[in-house]
């Protein structure tokens, strides 16, 4: 136990080097690598929350002692300050692969007051991470320099400082050879890690099964939300056409932006020849938007700007597909709903969409501008497979580049809280067009609009309904908690199960469990598929 102190301990002189030594240590068979890897993670550990609590205590004076500009300078903790300021605790997990970045780190983040809970479990990943990177190193190359050591007549110390040098050696090297599309792409990972809105749809509703399956109990049935939509089938959790939806909005005259669905079972040349009549039909050149008829999350929506996009999106659609007019404008994505009982609805949740861009400068590349922005580095993958240009290409100083034209969360569009925006007007239009579909209660209206005004006034288009299985996509603003995106989530499912519970109360009838797990099936096989193998031609720009 003795020896496993010593090594925690002699991490706060040498990080690097006491984790070598313990590599070494393990490939002489002297110590074991969990017990070793242990000790090195709780001495660093230990060593970072003091620099911490450095920054905490002693502040910005403590840079003038002789002895600790040493390590921190004021240029170094002036950086890291503007670091941790503009992208927060997560910024350790980068600091502790960069080389002399750690120390002005930490103490900065003890200096601006940074909440020690939150960073200590950031340093603990952190730790966790490195160290057994490190020392799974020295064991990997360091036996080789054990064996050449021993043959020498060394000693292990010789090991050491080979398995060091080479480290260092690799530590300088990497900047050079990994440049800003690794290390930024290394910051998007993170931050698809750390930020709740980029989290996959199984990891972020995980919580919600408990409180899913209370519902179920309190109301003593599994499903009985989907009758939350009577007149749609499982009541717009799986599934549902859109087209059929939209026909039945099509009541309302103007409201809905034109569309046509192109059966999947006809000919390629007539799939093609129905878009260019619902073109001619109702003057429409391009762009027009195509999408699946059952769909969800922006998944095979596409915006074709020429007759060649739109014939090779639908020779590659396997399923029934939506030729739908572009609308101009801003999108908006309002969640409505109104119990079985009430004579008048409400909207319960008003997202506004936006579509993100990049500013050129004239020096910079598209891939460049947008591995730079703190936000668009962390879905970098998906902008860069959809861009209409090459991701080489030099934008000109000023000239704004769209990174996606679809109203899509996981397609890259920033999702606002649009609460602020509720009118009378507004609420009165969107009750009046639910009420045009039949057995609709409970869900989420798409909607462009000319501008802010007119969508107040009720003035808008609607491009989609969606049913139960929607979201209050206001949760995705990257300011609202994730305690607060939970509430709205319980809240919603709360919602859902209650009108459908009212609806069972009033001769409807739930979907049955077999069928919503086959529905469910079905929509694993179209994820498996690729129903839309489409991608935008790269234009050239000269």
């Amino acid at each position: 136990m003795s020896h496993l102190v010593q090594i925690a301990l002699a991490t706060l002189v040498s990080e690097d080097l006491t984790c070598i030594a313990a590599g070494v240590l393990v490939t002489q068979g002297r110590l074991d690598i969990v017990s070793g890897t242990l000790a090195c993670v709780a001495g660093i550990y230990f060593g970072d929350l003091l620099l911490f609590l450095a920054g905490r205590f002693l502040g910005r004076p403590a840079v003038r002692f002789p002895l600790i500009r040493r390590f921190v300078t004021p240029g170094q903790l002036e950086r890291a300050s503007r670091w941790l300021t503009s992208r927060g605790p997560r910024v350790v997990f980068l600091s502790r692969f960069a080389p002399g970045l750690r120390l002005p780190t930490y103490f900065a983040a003890g200096l601006l007051r940074v909440n020690f809970w939150r960073f200590a479990l950031y340093l603990l990943l952190a730790a966790g991470i490195w160290t057994p990177l490190l020392v799974g190193f020295t064991v990997v190359v360091g036996g080789r320099a054990v064996r050449t050591a021993l043959l020498a007549g060394g000693g292990g110390w010789i090991a050491v400082v080979a398995v060091y040098a080479l480290w260092v050696g690799l530590r300088r090297l990497a900047p050079a050879v990994a440049g800003l599309r690794f290390r930024r792409r290394l910051a998007g990972f993170f931050g698809r890690k750390v930020r709740w809105e980029f989290w996959p749809p199984w990891a972020a509703y995980l919580p919600l099964i408990p409180y899913f399956i209370w519902l179920a109990f309190k109301h003593r049935s599994l499903t009985v939300f989907t009758a939350a939509n009577p007149g749609m089938p499982s009541g717009g959790f799986l599934g549902e056409s859109k087209a059929q939806i939209l026909e039945h909005l099509d009541r309302v005259p103007g409201v809905v932006a034109a569309f046509a669905l192109i059966p999947a079972t006809i000919g390629p040349a007539a799939r093609i020849r129905r878009a260019s009549e619902f073109q001619q039909r109702y003057g429409l050149g391009f762009p027009v938007a195509l999408k699946p008829d059952v769909g969800e999350r922006g998944s095979g929506v596409a915006i074709v700007r020429s007759q060649g996009e739109l014939e090779s999106y639908l020779l590659a659609a396997e399923a029934d597909t939506i030729v739908q007019e572009y609308v101009e404008g801003l999108e908006f994505g309002v969640f409505y709903c109104r119990y079985p009982r009430e004579s008048a609805g409400h909207i319960l949740s008003i997202t506004e969409k936006r579509f993100p861009e990049v500013i050129g400068d004239g020096r910079s590349t598209i891939e460049e501008l947008i591995l730079r922005d703190g936000r668009a580095v962390c879905l970098a993958s998906a902008y860069l497979s959809r861009l209409r240009r090459p991701p080489r290409d030099i934008p000109h100083p000023g000239e704004l580049v769209r990174l996606t034209e679809v109203g899509s969360h996981c397609r890259g569009s920033v999702f606002l809280d649009g609460s602020r925006l509720n009118t009378e007007p507004l609420e009165a239009a969107i009750d009046r067009i639910g009420k045009s579909h039949p057995g609709f209660f409970f869900g989420r209206f798409d909607v462009r609009a000319p501008s802010l005004q007119q969508f107040q006034q009720g003035s808008f288009k609607v491009l989609e309904l969606n049913g139960v299985g929607a979201e209050a996509t206001h949760i995705y603003d990257p300011a609202v908690s994730l305690a607060g995106a939970y509430r709205v989530m319980f809240t919603q499912w709360r919602m859902a199960f209650e009108i459908g519970a009212n609806h069972r109360e009033l001769g409807a009838s739930p979907t049955p469990l077999a069928e919503l797990m086959r529905l469910v099936g079905a929509r694993g096989r179209r994820k498996q598929g690729n129903m839309h193998r489409y991608a935008p031609t790269i234009q050239t720009v000269g």
